[in-house]
């Protein structure tokens, strides 16, 4: 865990209230693996006094990536930052994704994102691409649900990696009509080795949940990355436990990533 400020390369809208914030921090983004996060420090501009907790969308060639959407006062003031500023971050936090887990099995990796969920995604299909043998031929299978066409993400950073990507949306503008959940289920129905797959998803809850239900019937390995709202981000509070089997653990220390068996759903 590092703390430290780094130069803002730029922020700049992708789409809607999506934004891809680009930082120049070498160290952090050595060290940074697929789910983990950092906690950037905004100031206290109108009340913005703690730390906000954003996944590492990518981390390459001394640079730090973060997509991100404005939702708040926290991520507003986040979109007004500009190149040539400084942001104060700690990082990498977090426990990320066992992906050795598809790249030594020859398993085949099925990536599921909702909505912002798919920006950690997109460093592990980074990370697959780089450690999956060629001579398996495996091409990671993406995901990706949202409202509508307009807010698909990363569908195009993805294919880059090799990935082979499905869409699904609520109003059938891209993809399949319905929730990613629909798709995947579908999709299993469809599979005749579906047990040589891994699952690595990271969305709203209530997908999460919906996601974990269908991998516990087929028996599915599954890794899913749980979005808590966490006041320091750093194991200090106990303000981001949630339940397992094992008792309750901190989202910022234990997670974000967990075995989506688990996880105790309510």
């Amino acid at each position: 865990m590092i703390q430290l400020k780094v130069k803002i390369l730029y922020n700049r809208r992708e789409k809607e209230d999506y934004y891809h914030l680009s930082l120049l921090a070498p160290k952090v983004a050595r060290e940074a693996l697929p789910g983990q996060f950092v906690n950037i420090w905004l100031g206290r501009e109108d009340g913005a006094f703690l730390r906000r907790p954003f996944s590492i969308h990518r981390a390459k060639e001394g640079q730090l990536h973060i997509l991100y959407k404005v939702v708040g006062r926290g991520t507003e003031l986040l979109s007004q930052r500009k190149a040539g500023e400084t942001l104060d971050i700690i990082g990498p936090l977090g426990h990320g994704f066992d992906y050795q887990l598809s790249a030594t099995n020859y398993q085949l990796p099925i990536l599921v994102g909702g909505g912002i969920g798919v920006a950690p995604l997109t460093f592990l299909a980074e990370r697959l691409a780089c450690c999956l043998r060629p001579a398996a031929r495996i091409k990671p299978l993406v995901l990706i649900g949202a409202k509508n066409k307009k807010q698909i993400l990363c569908a195009q950073e993805f294919r880059a990696l090799g990935c082979q990507v499905k869409t699904a949306t609520d109003d059938g503008s891209s993809g399949f009509k319905g929730r990613v959940t629909d798709l995947f289920s579908y999709l299993l129905s469809t599979f005749l080795n579906y047990k040589l797959s891994t699952i690595y998803a990271c969305g709203p809850r209530p997908m999460l949940k919906e996601l974990a239900s269908v991998c516990g019937k087929y028996n599915i390995p599954a890794q899913i990355s749980l979005e808590e709202h966490m006041a320091c981000g750093i194991n200090a509070c106990l303000g981001c436990v949630v339940e397992t089997k094992n008792g309750y653990s901190r989202v910022c220390k234990e997670g974000p990533v967990f075995a989506a068996d688990d996880i105790i759903w309510r």
